[in-house]
């Protein structure tokens, strides 16, 4: 159902089975997937693509043009993945690269008043709550909890199965399955409940999760000592593995409980 009321440019490329409310706007070169839902003053602009049965609320803007003085009125795009809630007053904007896209995976929450910038990564399953305010370039990995009103800094990479608590400022790059918080960001734990309800993980790697974690945060060493004493110490497993890399990809430097990220300390 399209309503005579919305104004649908006759270039967008409408699915199957899609609604599209009153008042709402979809603008030319985009794509909105079959069975998506498009509810009233909410707007598509330019470069969007809508996946499948996602849903966009009231007066919601996915497409936006990037706020950047690097973008010079390139051609770019932003897509949403299928089975999102897009809700009420979210921005998306799109990316300032030519041909780029600012992405929003799979069956995401984005709450209200949030607001995704440029060419940010937001892979599957995660949760951005009310007011939330991830800059550019910025990635957050799948199964994350972004806490109402929490900001995210650009360029920052925040790992999978991460918390990060209401209002809490994130600076740098939050290794996964941790619970972060205050501001600036400071280690304060395991995700253990997500880990083991939402991941389904056993008791044995929660705790050899835990274990990498005193070694990085609760020691007194530096990162670089830190993880020559979780492989010596903690048996392989994937999520051991996973805490390496993300460390060692980011060249040790990840936000951390007293600022122990230097090689040197």
């Amino acid at each position: 159902m399209i309503s005579p009321l919305a104004h649908v440019d006759p270039d967008a490329v409408i699915g199957k089975d899609v609604t599209i409310h009153p008042f709402a706007f979809v603008s030319k070169n985009t794509v909105i997937g079959d069975g998506a839902v498009i509810y009233p003053y909410a707007s598509i602009l330019n470069g969007t693509r809508i996946g499948a049965r996602t849903k966009v609320y009231n007066g919601a803007i996915v497409g936006a043009e990037p706020q950047s003085f690097h973008w010079h009125g390139e051609p770019s795009l932003c897509v949403v993945g299928e089975d999102c809630l897009i809700r009420e007053h979210t921005i998306i904007n799109r990316s300032i690269y030519e041909g780029k896209a600012t992405v929003v995976g799979k069956k995401c929450f984005v709450m209200a008043e949030s607001h995704i910038m440029h060419d940010a990564v937001i892979d599957d399953f995660v949760v951005v709550g009310n007011g939330v305010q991830i800059a550019g370039t910025a990635h957050v990995r799948s199964y994350t909890i972004l806490s109402s009103n929490s900001l995210v800094h650009a360029g920052s990479d925040v790992g999978r199965w991460v918390l990060v608590k209401g209002g809490c400022r994130v600076n740098g790059n939050v290794p996964p399955y941790t619970v972060i918080g205050h501001n600036p960001a400071t280690y304060c734990g395991v995700n253990a409940v997500a880990m083991r309800r939402g991941g389904k993980m056993s008791d044995d790697v929660i705790d050899a999760v835990a274990k990498c974690y005193r070694h990085v945060y609760e020691s007194g060493t530096s990162v670089f000592n830190a993880l020559r004493r979780i492989e010596l110490d903690i048996e392989p497993c994937a999520e051991r593995d996973e805490i390496v890399e993300f460390i060692r990809s980011h060249e040790l430097d990840v936000v951390a409980a007293g600022g122990h990220t230097s090689v040197f300390d």
